[in-house]
């Protein structure tokens, strides 16, 4: 079983929003993950979703309703194997929060799709909460993780 956290800014639209993404879609392939979400800042804090955020999600089939905001924990660094940052932002913030002994993998989630795009650039997914576009970073959202279940279900070599 593999350990995945999503991470965001506040944690109220595009990890919780990867988080039932990764869900839906290793349920599906039969994987067997843990899957959850936070965020660099606690302002959030115990909050569902943004509405909109929850709105564009349930459209394409996903339920954020249960999720709660909550900010990055240094026991996190142990108890997921990977950690994902949604933007170079927020990876910067976990690296800096990242204890000495730190098992967990941390990348960037744009990074996912570099080895299935030659030439590709890692890239952010945008906040659409400054934006307003879910639809377009539900789209990126949607690709990474395809392309995690893809990597998740190779063999291991």
């Amino acid at each position: 079983m593999a350990r995945i956290l999503f991470l965001c800014l506040g944690n109220i639209c595009r990890s919780p929003t990867a988080e039932a993404v990764l869900r839906h879609m290793a349920d599906a392939a039969g994987l067997d993950l843990t899957v959850d979400s936070c965020g660099t800042g606690n302002w959030h804090a115990g909050e569902p979703p943004d509405r909109r955020a929850i709105a564009a999600a349930a459209q394409r089939g996903y339920d954020l309703t249960a999720l709660r905001a909550r900010q990055l924990a240094a026991e996190d660094f142990s108890r997921f194997d990977l950690i994902l940052a949604m933007d170079r932002s927020n990876l910067r913030g976990a690296e800096e929060r990242r204890p000495a002994r730190a098992t967990a993998e941390l990348l960037l989630f744009g990074s996912l799709l570099d080895a299935e795009r030659p030439g590709a650039k890692s890239m952010d997914v945008p906040d659409p909460w400054y934006s307003g576009d879910f639809d377009g970073a539900l789209d990126l959202i949607e690709d990474g993780c395809r392309a995690l279940i893809r990597r998740l279900s190779q063999p291991a070599q």
